[in-house]
Formats: structure tokens, C-alpha cells, sequence
């Protein structure tokens, strides 16, 4: 009969055959071990003391970044020469966008120091009414998600402490911008401009958060669908996207706009256009003391009560929701079945399967 020893060298795994036991811990060896042990790890550090600078363990190597493609608001008519170039990553930098760096800066300070307020005054000046308001993940994630706010178009607040001059009038700024872009791709791209001049028709929320060492927003923050998203480039900054191809860091020129296209373009294109799912996010350690940095998106949407569906050309309309299917013709079929703004937004924001691309079940 074995003894408990022997037994414990021929331990079954899962699949049945015999696996060695493992070997004795540290503890379980005499004394002599122990300084072997020691002697051993004596010569090793200097062994590796006397290394040359050239075998050195490497440095943490920063992610690659690419130059998004460049477009000028000066001359609106470039947008159709370059919508090749980026119809199919779903962002680009702005230029000549008439914006001052001066403002963006009294902005970005003006909405650091809303994080530097204690938290019962953000959660009283900035009342959760969703998406609006200040949010903040429960204590133990906190480290992980950070603190945002939500404003409206007119950084509203509860309080008259607060003056959010800068970063009212940033937001209307970069609002103007982002009607222009939509005004632009619609016509460059083929179909029927959605908004107008016709207010009720858009909102626009200025989404403000402050990232910390070693987040990942990205796939954990919640996604509020947009036409187009705007984020002025204060500084040198690499910023992560969630792209239809996957993530990607960009490093934006200083001064521009990095733009990006939302899920509502996508499906107003018909699919031709590309989007990006969530706000860009800072990648921290990049740039010149962005440790204390907030990012500011402005996120060009639709009112709660909108139905979402493909502006095809009225050339392949023959009323007012009736399509014309041509098998011949490809380009007018319909990609994407209409669904309702409110629900679709609520659902990806509470979503935290980011990974899988929300507009699949719509699509045909």
C-alpha cells in the first residue's frame, strides 16, 4: 500500500494522466538551501550591474500614433476630395476653424475646477436627469472610470457661484462648426440634409470628464449616440478611438479639431460613411502635464423623441417612406431598418458590451 507521500507524487489531472507533484516551497528546505539561494542572487545582481547600457531591459514603449486626414474649413470644398480618405475610419482634424486656442484653454479651466468642487455640490449645481448631470462610478470604481459631466448647450447649472463664460461660449462655437460639417457631408456624400436651420431638430451636449492613470474608458464609459463629435486639440495629445476597425490612437495637429462621425451619420449614409463609438480618450502620459487635462466633447445629437433611419437620395424615393428596390442598383437599398433615438440611446449607454457593434440588429 502507498504511503501519503507516494501518493501525492502521482496526482491525477483532468484529463487522467499522472502529473509530477510540485516542488517543495521554500520553506520546506533546510538551511542550506536558503543561502545557496542568496549566494546565487548575489551574483546574479552582479552579474547584471555589469551589463552594458545596451542590454537593458527596454522602456515601455508609448502606443504608435497616426496623423487623422486633414481637412480645412476655409475651403468647404476640399471635404468631398478628401471624403475618401476618411469615409472609411470615421474621423478627421479640422483646420481654419475660426476657434481661438485662447478660449479652448479658458474653457479647460474653468471646467477643471468643477472637478476640483466637492461632491455633494456637484451632484446639487449638476442634477442627474439623464444624460444631463454629474455622474460618478460607486467608491471602489471610481479609480478606474473617473467623474464626467453632462451639460447642455448652455452649461446649465443650479448655482450662481459658478461662470461657465468660456466654456458657454466654447460650446456654442464648436456647435456652429459641427452644423457646418453635417451641412458639408450631406452634401458631399448624397443625401438629404437632416437638420436644416430648424433647432427642435438637434441638441447638443458638452461631455466633460477628467482621465486618470491607467483608466480605459474606452470600453467601460458609457456611449451616447451622436451625429458628429468635436474635441479641440489644446496640446500635444494622443487620443484612443473605438473605430469600426478597431482601436486606433491618433495624434491630432495642436489647435485643430479632431472630428469624429457617429452612429447616427453611419446610418443616415446609408453605411457609407464610418463612424466612431464613443468620445475620443486621452492617452495620459503623451502630453505636456496632461495629467491634469480634462477632454471637453461637444456631441452634436438628436432629441429624445427621434426616429433613426437612412436619408436615401429622393431619387430612389417614390413617397414619402416607400423605396424603390432596384437590384441593379445597390447603392439605394436600405442597410439599416429605423429604430427610435431614446431607446437606442439608452440601451448603449447602459450597455457594457462595447466590443459588439450596437447598430448590428439593425442592419438588413
Amino acid at each position: 500500500m502507498a504511503s501519503s507521500a507516494q501518493k501525492q507524487q502521482q496526482l491525477p489531472n483532468i484529463y487522467g494522466a499522472a502529473i509530477a507533484a510540485p516542488p517543495p516551497t521554500p520553506s520546506t528546505l533546510p538551511n542550506n538551501h536558503l543561502s545557496t539561494s542568496a549566494a546565487a542572487a548575489d551574483a546574479l545582481s552582479r552579474l547584471l550591474h555589469r551589463l552594458p547600457p545596451t542590454l537593458s531591459l527596454p522602456a515601455r514603449r508609448s502606443p504608435s500614433a497616426t496623423s487623422p486626414p486633414l481637412v480645412s474649413l476655409s475651403d468647404p470644398s476640399l471635404l468631398g476630395s478628401f471624403l475618401s480618405s476618411f469615409s472609411q475610419i470615421g474621423y478627421f482634424q479640422l483646420t481654419n476653424h475660426g476657434i481661438s486656442s485662447e478660449l479652448a484653454r479658458l474653457a479647460e479651466s474653468e471646467s477643471l475646477a468643477l472637478f476640483e468642487l466637492e461632491k455633494d455640490k456637484k451632484e446639487a449645481y449638476f442634477p442627474k436627469n439623464w444624460p444631463l448631470g454629474f455622474e460618478a462610478d460607486d467608491e471602489e470604481d471610481e479609480k478606474e472610470n473617473g467623474e464626467s459631466f453632462c451639460l447642455d448647450s448652455a452649461c446649465s447649472t443650479e448655482s450662481n457661484e459658478l461662470s461657465l463664460t468660456s466654456l458657454r461660449e466654447l460650446t456654442g462655437a464648436m456647435e456652429k462648426v459641427g452644423l457646418k460639417i453635417i451641412e458639408m457631408l450631406s452634401t458631399a456624400v448624397g443625401f438629404e440634409h437632416p437638420l436644416g436651420k430648424d433647432p427642435a431638430r438637434f441638441c447638443s451636449l458638452m461631455w466633460i470628464s477628467q482621465g486618470l492613470p491607467g483608466d480605459k474608458p474606452v470600453l467601460s464609459s458609457g456611449f451616447y449616440p451622436y451625429v458628429v463629435g468635436l474635441q479641440y486639440q489644446i496640446r500635444h495629445q494622443k487620443y484612443s478611438l473605438l473605430a469600426d476597425s478597431g482601436l486606433v490612437t491618433v495624434l491630432p495637429q495642436v489647435d485643430s479639431i479632431l472630428v469624429t462621425l457617429g452612429d447616427i451619420t453611419q446610418v443616415w449614409s446609408n453605411g457609407k460613411l464610418k463612424k466612431v463609438r464613443g468620445r475620443p480618450v486621452a492617452c495620459l502620459g503623451d502630453g505636456d502635464n496632461n495629467s491634469c487635462c480634462v477632454s471637453m466633447t461637444l456631441l452634436v445629437t438628436l432629441p429624445a423623441g427621434s426616429r433613426v433611419y437612412p436619408l436615401i437620395p429622393k431619387t430612389a424615393l417614390t413617397g414619402e417612406n416607400e423605396i424603390i428596390e432596384d437590384e441593379e442598383d445597390e447603392e439605394d437599398k436600405v442597410m439599416f431598418e429605423s429604430f427610435d433615438f431614446e431607446d437606442y440611446a439608452w440601451r448603449v449607454y447602459h450597455e457594457r458590451h462595447h466590443l459588439k457593434d450596437p447598430l448590428d440588429r439593425y442592419r438588413i
